[in-house]
């Protein structure tokens, strides 16, 4: 909405001082003839805007154009600029909006604390992009058109017509009551039940949405924390799941427990190693968890996932030995 960029533009100017219109329009995600009639416009509202001409040149405020929020301490501004730094917002389509949000949040804190908070918030970094390794941590895309209909009939309590393409099948229409969102790793996921039973769907599996007028049969109050976890539950005992028990170099533990599906049981094993009970998916996936880890993890149990590891490894042995 354009009051909405209006505003956006103006604290932009605030926080930061002298852009040029080329800047704006980046920030704003507009063009630059759109920029230059909402500086008319403001300027047309009364908001002392003026424009620098020149190479460093740009549009700015006069000094003393701002409003404040009282009440906030310098650990609860702190608080809502390290929110507003987690992309679990970009999940469910609302990564516009926090930014807009961050912006006012800065603009409305007495000066000295606004600065205060603001250079502490640069010390922290949460959640980037890239691991230690060089691992791009890859966020799953979702269409804002999607998301925003999704989201409204959770918030609105309607039923909800989704277009949804389980993994490895044909993308085909269905109706769900509508529970909650969860982001987890940057997956977003919508909590739902179909026909009275509970139903779990990607976000980033939805190719279109439409919130329907009738009200979701749902129940008034939710506990979607606990919810998730009993979906997780049954999620990781049901289906094809192998348990397998590894023996693994401690260093290693984190990834070995990142690829699975669950640990079961964990201890210390006499020559130092971790023995671990993990659940994987099926026996691919399993075979692909601990072929990772190189020597520094060992199958135990079952024998047919050793002997499977064994037979991978003489191959890879044979194709590179000499002669």
């Amino acid at each position: 909405m354009r009051a909405d960029r209006l505003v956006s533009l103006v604290l932009l100017l605030r926080h930061r001082g002298r852009l040029s219109a080329t800047t704006l329009a980046r920030e704003l995600e507009v063009s630059t003839r759109t920029v230059l009639r909402d500086i008319e416009a403001l300027s047309a509202a009364g908001v002392p805007v003026y424009a620098e001409r020149g190479r460093h040149g740009g549009f700015g405020l006069l000094p003393g154009f701002r409003t404040e929020l009282t009440g906030l301490t310098h650990d609860e501004a702190l608080a809502l600029l390290i929110a507003g730094s987690r992309r679990g917002a970009q999940a469910f389509g609302l990564g516009s909006a926090l930014a807009s949000a961050m912006l006012k949040v800065v603009d409305a804190l007495p000066e000295g604390q606004r600065d205060t908070a603001a250079g502490a918030a640069r010390r922290l970094l949460i959640d980037p992009e890239t691991d230690l390794l060089s691992r791009r941590v890859a966020a799953e895309e979702v269409p804002d058109t999607v998301v925003s209909e999704v989201r409204r009939a959770v918030f609105a309590g309607h039923k909800l017509r989704i277009h949804y393409a389980a993994e490895g099948r044909a993308p085909r229409w269905r109706t769900v009551d509508p529970i909650g969102l969860v982001t987890v790793r940057d997956r977003g996921y919508l909590l739902a039940t179909r026909s009275g039973e509970d139903r779990t769907y990607r976000l980033s599996r939805l190719r279109a949405a439409e919130e329907l007028p009738e009200p979701a049969q749902r129940p008034d109050r939710v506990d979607l924390d606990r919810t998730w976890q009993e979906r997780s539950t049954r999620f990781r005992s049901g289906g094809d799941q192998v348990a397998v028990s590894v023996l693994v170099d401690p260093v290693r533990r984190d990834e070995l427990a990142g690829t699975a599906l669950a640990v079961l049981t964990e201890e210390a094993a006499e020559d130092g190693r971790l023995r671990m009970g993990v659940a994987f998916q099926d026996g691919r996936h399993a075979e692909w968890a601990l072929w990772r880890l190189g020597t520094d993890a060992e199958a135990v149990d079952p024998l047919w996932l050793r002997a499977s590891l064994r037979d991978r490894a003489v191959a890879i042995s044979s194709r590179y030995g000499e002669g």
